[in-house]
């Protein structure tokens, strides 16, 4: 085998650290510098390697792709801390109120919409678990039909362009960020729209636990809530529609969005008088501490994937995955294990720096289609975020549900839309023109 052990002990070390608590940039940075002094002790490193990193970094600072970043995480921070989304849910739940099961539609409906505009799932499960899961219980809702919708609709955030998670993935896998973000629209659709019918169907068949609103709750009607909705729903659609349809269309790259965008949501929060230097420091705050937190990982990153490659991993790893038993297909399974047993520890920008360089190689040697490989990818991201007994989405809406909603209530909650979307997953593998079709057609 020659060195390849020193890099399968180098990845069993940096996992053993990281799930021991140990920052994830360190993890990386600790581990290589570790096993770099191994391999050269042993020679089976060479240090001239390390000359590499200067240009790496420097190519990371100049990727234009990754500045999206910054622009679609202040969008979002403006619109969560000016309290536009908490409008827009508020709204639009006054709207769906008078169906049965309306106010659990309205989650879907925002979470969707949220999705397409913020591409943060935190902020997203966070505000609708604060606003509307009191409001749901309040009038009857089933604590578990109430906690499963916001957690799933919050985490659509992951896979909805502008999601971040595309974002990162396309710099790793080496797409097109507008390809990829073409590419998951459909796939991200169908899982929303998956969540509205299983509401439907839940009140349709136990109408007791999704009741309409009472008639005196519907405070307002007529021209009253057209107003509202003028007011609160129709400039969040348009900045969707201006963000997503630049890049669509080829007007804008998803950089340029990003900044129209964050330029967009800072006009609405000043439209609606909430436009001061608090809101500017807290979302600049939050972006900075999300983009910081990228370029660490990924700087560290780097050097981790230098010496693993040096040492001979990338290419064990890559043989390993090309020869297994069944191929395309034995691969296919690997890969949405490992990235679902990751995902259920770990945050979706630590699998894709950890995961992807493993995995990339092996799908490009195997010929599968890498904007589509990358969709899936993402969906499995997504379910893993939901997944007892970890996943990241159950742990932010448990910060602010209130008393009578138990952990364990909230991580059963999940299970359905865990099906869900397990499903949705199945048929884009089986039928990869629900990735294929919009990144094929002519925008431009």
């Amino acid at each position: 085998m020659g060195f390849e052990w020193l890099a399968i002990a180098m990845f069993v070390v940096f996992f053993i650290i990281l799930i021991s608590g140990y920052p994830v940039a360190f993890s990386f940075a600790g581990t290589s510098l570790i096993f770099g002094a191994i391999g050269l002790a042993v020679g089976a490193f060479n240090l001239n390697r390390l000359l590499l990193l200067p240009n790496i970094w420097f190519g990371t600072m100049s990727n234009f792709t990754l500045l999206a970043i910054p622009f679609f995480v202040f969008l979002g921070a403006i619109l969560e801390k000016s309290g536009i989304a908490e409008e827009l849910l508020e709204t639009i739940g006054i709207l769906m109120g008078r169906l049965r099961g309306g106010l659990a539609l309205a989650v879907v409906i925002v979470g969707t919409m949220l999705a397409a505009t913020t591409g943060v799932v935190a902020a997203t499960v966070i505000v609708m678990g604060m606003i509307s899961l009191p409001i749901m219980l309040r009038y009857g809702y089933d604590k578990q039909l109430a906690s499963g919708v916001i957690v799933a609709s919050g985490t659509l955030a992951q896979l909805i362009p502008p999601s971040l998670v595309l974002v990162v993935l396309s710099d790793q896998i080496g797409v097109s960020v507008g390809d990829l973000f073409l590419g998951a629209l459909i796939p991200g659709l169908m899982l929303a729209g998956s969540y509205a019918l299983y509401v439907l169907v839940v009140a349709l068949m136990r109408p007791q636990t999704a009741p309409a609103l009472p008639p005196e709750v519907r405070m307002i009607g007529g021209m009253a809530l057209f107003q509202k909705l003028l007011k609160a729903v129709l400039p969040p659609i348009l900045l969707i529609f201006a963000v997503l349809g630049s890049i669509f269309f080829g007007i804008a790259t998803p950089t340029e969005a990003g900044a129209v965008g964050a330029v967009g949501a800072c006009v609405l929060a000043a439209l609606n008088r909430r436009w001061n230097q608090k809101l500017i420091r807290d979302a600049a705050h939050s972006t900075a501490s999300i983009t910081a937190l990228v370029l660490i990982i990924l700087f560290c990153s780097s050097l981790f994937s230098l010496v693993f490659d040096d040492l001979g991993g990338k290419r064990l790893i890559t043989e390993l995955l090309v020869s297994l038993p069944g191929g395309y297909l034995s691969f296919l399974i690997v890969s949405n294990i490992v990235i679902f047993l990751l995902g259920v520890f770990l945050e979706f920008i630590e699998i894709c720096f950890i995961a992807m360089p493993l995995l990339v190689p092996a799908a490009q040697a195997l010929g599968i289609d890498m904007v589509w490989f990358g969709v899936i990818m993402a969906i499995n991201l997504q379910t893993a975020f939901i997944s007892p007994p970890v996943g990241f989405s159950l742990f932010y809406l448990q910060t602010v549900a209130p008393k009578e909603v138990s952990t364990i209530d909230i991580h059963r909650s999940a299970l359905p839309f865990m099906a869900l979307q397990v499903v949705v997953l199945l048929i884009v593998i089986v039928f990869p023109q629900t990735v294929s079709w919009l990144v094929n057609a002519s925008f431009q």
